[in-house]
């Protein structure tokens, strides 16, 4: 009782000082009962928890590339299958933590330079997939990640960043960031943007994770989907709803009537699929059913073995300390950390040097004089998409279409050669 009645009073206090904070609730240190023994850096593991589903689009290719109406029927089944891949990332990126921990936890902000790496293991089919994950800036958070399947010769690259601010009853978010991917041997990437959210269940202390807006998907061949979200309301609604179009480019994505497939259910349950723009029910083809097919986690050394930047031994005894509820210990072990990082920021200050980046660098599209080898630009101006570092799926011309065009980019292939 004395422990509950501390943590209600802990929980009070956090809810007063994110009303009154002026600023990216980020920053903000949150109680230990709600903190996650999880880094946020091992969040981009979430992006091929389903290994085979990752590559499936790479199967399905035109016997004849001659001819013109079964290379059209192809790539849309390429479409599809991207779709079903990034629609079984979000139950893992969302809402898992409420299965396994009861409700959303704040993960551990990760330090700058740390990373988290680890491989996937596949059927003979669909082989291996490897994941790189580097925070490659504290101040706003950024994690960039690059996961390959060298099998299929598959690449997803991309970053994530947010802000957030405060309503009556939520926390709303706003991702920064993008995610591509890449089929070298087909020639042809996918553009898929991030969804805002919000965090509900604050006044219960059961927070959890809503989605909301849109994403989109643009792949090169010129097929768009557009995935909008919405949940449970106050009368009537079921939480993680989604429904998805999947059109023929941006222009047609104009007209629901042109759609020439539907989506529709939950993207943490069952969702279903059908031709045209009419909505299907659960009478029609099953897409994909989250509660069904389980996440494959990947491998990782043991924590003896890995290196001190690596997620898991960094924060070993922070994540120790959470699963035994030991809030002293987690303060003790946390502060650690945090000072041992102000610390060395401090030093790299004095000397006048800056922290360089593992895997990643930043790559300014404003910048003409630069070499860019992807099709971020291409890709955008398809989707009528900014290239900007605005929030995820701002449009052309929207208030956002303002500021830098500076976007971490893998830079180094040969760190996935290691693995094999």
């Amino acid at each position: 009782m004395a422990t509950s009645a501390a943590q209600s009073s802990s929980w009070t206090s956090f809810l007063k000082s994110i009303a009154s904070f002026n600023g990216d609730l980020s920053s903000l240190t949150a109680p230990p009962f709600i903190l996650s023994p999880t880094s946020l850096v091992e969040y981009s593991q979430y992006w091929a928890e389903h290994p085979d589903l990752f590559v499936d689009a790479d199967l399905l290719r035109a016997t004849d590339p001659d001819n013109e109406e079964e290379v059209e029927a192809m790539a849309l089944k390429r479409m599809i299958a991207v779709t079903r891949w990034f629609i079984s990332t979000l139950k893992s990126q969302y809402c898992s933590r409420n299965e396994s921990m009861g409700s959303e936890k704040k993960p551990l902000n990760p330090f700058l330079g740390e990373v988290f790496v680890g491989k996937w293991e596949c059927d003979s089919v669909h082989g291996e997939a490897f994941l790189l994950s580097e925070q490659v800036s504290h101040h706003p958070p950024v994690t960039a990640y690059a996961i390959k399947n060298m099998k299929h010769n598959v690449t997803l690259q991309g970053y994530n960043g947010i802000t957030s601010s405060i309503s009556t009853t939520s926390i709303n978010i706003k991702q920064f960031g993008h995610a591509i991917l890449e089929f070298q041997d087909l020639d042809e990437s996918y553009l898929v943007t991030l969804p805002p959210l919000h965090i509900e269940g604050l006044i219960t202390a059961s927070p959890f994770v809503e989605l909301e807006g849109t994403s989109y998907i643009q792949s090169s061949n010129g097929f768009m989907a557009v995935v909008d979200y919405s949940g449970r309301g106050w009368v009537s609604g079921k939480k993680n709803t989604f429904k998805s179009r999947i059109y023929r480019d941006s222009l047609a994505s104009a007209y629901k009537e042109n759609a020439l497939v539907t989506i529709s259910g939950q993207w943490s349950g069952k969702s279903y699929i059908s031709q045209g723009s009419t909505t299907p029910t659960k009478y029609d083809e099953l897409f994909y059913d989250a509660a069904k097919i389980a996440a494959q986690h990947l491998k990782v050394k043991p924590i003896e073995k890995q290196h001190e930047l690596e997620s898991r031994r960094a924060w070993e005894k922070v994540a120790e300390a959470i699963k035994k509820a030991d809030y002293n210990l987690i303060h003790q072990e946390k502060s650690l950390i945090e000072n041992k990082q102000r610390e060395s920021r401090k030093l790299e200050k004095e000397a006048g040097i800056a922290w360089e980046t593992r895997w990643f660098d930043k790559v300014d599209y404003l910048d003409n004089g630069n070499s860019i080898h992807d099709n971020f630009m291409n890709l955008t101006n398809l989707a009528n998409l900014s290239i900007h570092n605005s929030p995820s799926g701002s449009m052309k011309n929207s208030k956002y279409d303002v500021g830098d065009a500076k976007h971490w980019r893998f830079n180094d292939l040969f760190t996935f050669l290691l693995f094999l």
